[in-house]
């Protein structure tokens, strides 16, 4: 039997991939063989990517893929091929861009029928079994594009030649050098301004709605530096929406995927270790700049989520849990059962008087807000229930705990969402920056999981040899080469780590990926760096990443550390980060909301990072308390030796011939000794860290 006549996805480590290693349709990976097969049979691909959380991948799954009369016509007609698009990102970004540019909208599943030699002639997302409300019935179109392949190949092949210009045009080719940005961060703050919903929080007026964490830092650090209300105003609102209303879970912490309606109320339910990485970053932002304990508690809340749930045994994290659990009993997969409740299901688990108390706090109703059933926001104040019920707000506040305690344990005893541990080397970066900063603004044990989870990507996904990096580990596989988001990430991860402890195997190793990220990605002649290495493998096109999508726009996070990293390095990365700004500074410029990543750092370039070097053996616990509290964007923390000779080790284990300026004759005072610094302007070495602050106020922008 050849292995295009059978279902290949059984041998993959991918959970989504296995999900259908049972289909009828003989699904292959993307792979040579699969590939090679489509040439000999001179046969299109139908390719499907998706991803295990995804809701209607599942749809389309027990509609049409379960289905044997589907599954000959795939079989029959088509090599089909199945692709986890978190573990394949770039093909993912192909074929959605051309999916946007042909009907205007994208998302999963992804349905993409390709000539043999994988230029794209038929895409879409969601089909049903059979044609429902204009959307023609899946049977249907593969009949029909089997005959057009048949009868009408000249005319494929001629919209396959025009697609595939059209995704070369959009994510591969640069435009004519330009100038670099400068004042965008006031136009993406206004953009983002403009696009708010004052009522309800977050950006447009219809849902659903998405957290837009590059958004709010664009605010922020407009607000810090112009002390314009509005724009701390929608940061306000829009981490008060998120973290008040269904999007968050009241009960486990942590946040799920976006919100469907315009109110945030009820959620899609998968959970994404990205955003449970990048949204208590910017809770921690939030903290900073307002001094809110609330926006703290949810940071807390989120990390002991992501520990808890996503943490691997050995120090990694996981990648999503499943908006979908199963019953045992009947074998049928539920949206967000996990999640809702009914205030009989609440008065089973605690006493009449708590049962009330909580459903009234968190809006737990008859005739619920989700099918039935209720998803859990914050619907009455605890002054209001203070009042009614005659106690005290602490009284209050002390049984809404232990209710929330009760609910918590009985939710455990519920089938749970199926949890895809796959660990992906960027997505664990973008988790060690939270724990890390974590670890400066709330509390150092938070810096210690920072480092147990950097040092098992470091361990299992890191080529120390060959200074290369691997995407995926799965059971004990290793596989894919990495992309610029998993270099770019992990280093912004390990420059974090080094910020928060001090030790410099996590700064030597930040520079190790940033070396790599010039040599694999960085094209000099174009100037720009690309989402695929060198010598990956050759696709349709090669893709950049310049705008931010789920994930923070990779190419965006790699200047920035480039950026924060060329302080340390004998190399120009300074020089790249300017090349690139200066490359796409027009597409910057008319869209820098678009490209809110980037803008930070056109903003960070033009305005130059705050340098804040120690000197000392230790940093003060109140020192860390004093920098972790303070809103410092662009910041670099530079910890050092106290003394020259233990920065002449330092230096040798860097292998440098000099100290570069942020370390140079910046030695300790005989007790931890700071030197403030921004755009050649710096301090006196100072004993004190208020005093340090002071400079650093003094030194800001806005000055």
């Amino acid at each position: 039997m050849s292995t295009i006549d059978r279902n290949r996805l059984g041998e993959e480590e991918s959970p989504y991939l296995r999900q259908h290693a049972d289909n009828p349709v003989h699904w292959q990976p993307w792979d040579e063989a699969a590939l090679d097969a489509a040439e000999d049979r001179d046969v299109p691909i139908f390719l499907s990517v998706g991803y295990s959380a995804c809701h209607w991948c599942h749809v389309m799954e027990e509609e049409s893929f379960e289905d044997e009369e589907i599954a000959r016509k795939l079989n029959e007609g088509f090599v089909p091929i199945k692709v986890d698009r978190e573990e394949r990102p770039d093909l993912d970004s192909i074929y959605q861009t051309i999916c946007q540019l042909v009907t205007r909208r994208g998302g999963w599943p992804l349905s993409v029928w390709l000539t043999p030699d994988g230029r794209p002639f038929y895409v879409g997302t969601y089909f049903p079994r059979e044609s429902r409300q204009g959307m023609p019935g899946f049977g249907d179109l593969l009949e029909n594009i089997t005959e057009s392949w048949e009868t009408d190949r000249d005319e494929i092949e001629n919209r396959a030649d025009q697609w595939t210009r059209a995704i070369t045009d959009q994510l591969e080719e640069v435009p004519e050098a330009g100038t670099r940005p400068e004042g965008v961060l006031i136009e993406a703050a206004d953009a983002a301004l403009r696009g708010a919903d004052r009522e309800h929080g977050g950006f447009g007026e219809s849902g659903p709605k998405f957290p837009q964490p590059a958004r709010l830092e664009v605010l922020l650090r407009a607000h810090d530096r112009t002390g314009r209300r509005p724009y701390g105003e929608v940061v306000r609102e829009t981490l008060d929406a998120m973290s008040s209303r269904g999007m968050y879970d009241h009960l486990g912490g942590g946040f799920h995927r976006y919100a469907t309606d315009r109110e945030w109320v009820v959620p899609h339910f998968e959970k994404m270790l990205y955003d449970n990485a990048e949204l208590p970053r910017t809770y921690l932002a939030g903290y900073q700049a307002t001094g809110e304990e609330r926006y703290a508690k949810v940071v807390r809340e989120t990390l002991a989520f992501v520990d808890r749930e996503l943490g691997h045994s050995k120090g990694g994290f996981y990648s999503t849990l499943d908006a979908q659990s199963e019953d045992p009993e009947t074998g049928e997969r539920e949206e967000g059962a996990f999640y809702v409740w009914t205030p009989e299901e609440v008065h089973e688990v605690l006493n009449e008087e708590a049962a009330e108390l909580f459903c009234e706090r968190y809006g737990v109703r008859s005739k619920g807000n989700f099918e039935g059933r209720t998803v859990l926001t914050l619907s009455r104040s605890v002054g209001s229930l203070a009042e009614e019920y005659g106690m005290d707000e602490g009284e209050v506040e002390k049984r809404l705990d232990e209710a929330r305690r009760g609910l918590f344990e009985a939710r455990e005893e519920r089938p749970r969402p199926r949890r895809d541990e796959k660990v992906l080397a960027g997505w664990n970066g973008l988790m060690v920056s939270a724990f890390a900063e974590a670890g400066l603004t709330l509390d150092e044990a938070y810096a210690e999981r920072a480092v147990s989870a950097l040092e098992f990507v470091r361990e299992h996904l890191w080529d120390a040899e060959g200074k290369r990096l691997s995407r995926r580990f799965k059971d004990g596989e290793v596989k894919i080469d990495g992309y610029l988001e998993d270099y770019a990430f992990l280093a912004r991860g390990a420059f974090d780590t080094y910020q928060a402890t001090g030790e410099l195997e996590h700064l030597t190793f930040a520079l190790d990926l940033a070396r790599a990220i010039e040599r694999e990605f960085w094209d000099a002649d174009r100037e720009t760096l690309y989402f695929t290495p060198e010598a990956g493998e050759e696709l349709v096109a090669r893709p950049q990443e310049l705008g931010d999508q789920s994930t923070p726009s990779s190419l965006g996070v790699a200047c920035d550390v480039l950026l924060s990293l060329s302080h340390f390095a004998d190399a120009d990365f300074e020089g790249i980060v300017e090349r690139v700004l200066a490359r796409h500074g027009d597409r910057i410029r008319g869209n820098p909301l678009e490209h809110a990543t980037l803008a930070l750092v056109a903003d960070r370039f033009e305005n130059g990072s705050l340098e804040l070097t120690v000197a000392a053996e230790e940093v003060p616990e109140e020192w860390r308390e004093s920098i972790g509290d303070a809103y410092l964007p662009g910041r670099i923390l530079a910890r050092r030796p106290p003394t020259e000779d233990g920065l002449e080790e330092w230096l040798d284990e860097l292998e440098l011939d000099e100290a570069p300026p942020i370390w140079a004759k910046r030695e300790s005072k005989g007790e931890p000794t700071a030197y403030v610094c921004r755009s050649f302007t710096c301090s006196p070495p100072v004993t004190g860290i208020e005093e340090a602050l002071e400079w650093a106020a003094d030194l800001d922008p806005a000055s």
